[in-house]
């Protein structure tokens, strides 16, 4: 059939591209460093093309070419479009996969809903910029402050950033990883839940030495739990 169709002068064409971006129906592909048509059949002739070259390269013209098949162009769009990219698959190990929870219900009557806000919770397995420590109240306590304490979750946990750790047997130096929390995020507040035993003590010494290296001024509360589960403000 006789219709209107675009003429590119290969000669007048800079290869910029300008025309394939415009054109809606994907009939132009740059080959060769020159704007072609790819398919008669693609091209409408309706010139979306025309006005995007600067080098005024592409006219009409009247001729010979098959009718326009939109079904052909839905399919060629189609399958150029690029697969979604999936998020990348955690491969590290599980205990340092990142999540934030949600608050949640008491799944059955009469049990006692966790308030933990986020994993994980060992000093060091966590990330230094997670996106849970960005202007949080955080909570930094001996492991075994929460089996001594009954009600830990509900005075401790709820509402803040929860980390944990064990100054005896970790053999690190907490003092070091704490302080690069500190500096990398906009902590509101600390309390600090230790142990009576002296061993404990350092738990609380490595927050102190932490706060005072990053040149913050972030408020810093101790709590004491003895083993028999009683709490020294």
């Amino acid at each position: 059939m006789i219709r209107q169709i675009i003429h590119i002068d290969e000669e007048k064409c800079n290869g910029c591209g300008l025309c394939a971006n415009a054109c809606k129906e994907a009939a132009i592909g740059i080959v060769g460093g020159k704007a072609k048509l790819l398919r008669e059949d693609f091209c409408d002739g309706l010139g979306n093309c025309l006005p995007a070259c600067p080098m005024n390269a592409i006219s009409f013209v009247q001729r010979e070419a098959p009718e326009f098949d939109e079904e052909a162009v839905k399919r060629h769009i189609e399958s150029q479009k690029k697969p979604a990219q999936e998020a990348p698959k955690f491969t590290g190990c599980p205990g340092m996969r990142m999540a934030q929870m949600k608050p949640r219900t008491a799944p059955a009557e009469g049990e006692v809903p966790s308030m933990l806000s986020q994993w994980p919770v060992q000093i060091k397995l966590a990330g230094v910029q997670a996106p849970y420590f960005r202007g949080c109240d955080l909570l930094i306590a001996a492991d075994c402050t929460a089996y001594a304490y009954g009600d830990f979750h509900r005075r401790y946990i709820k509402g803040r950033v929860t980390l944990i750790g064990c100054p005896k047997l970790d053999d690190v130096d907490y003092a070091e990883k704490l302080g690069e929390i500190i500096r990398a995020n906009d902590i509101r507040s600390i309390t600090v839940a230790r142990m009576e035993v002296p061993c404990c003590g350092g738990i609380e010494n490595a927050v102190n030495r932490a706060v005072a290296a990053s040149g913050k001024d972030i408020p810093v509360k101790v709590d004491i739990i003895t083993t028999d589960g009683q709490v020294i403000d």
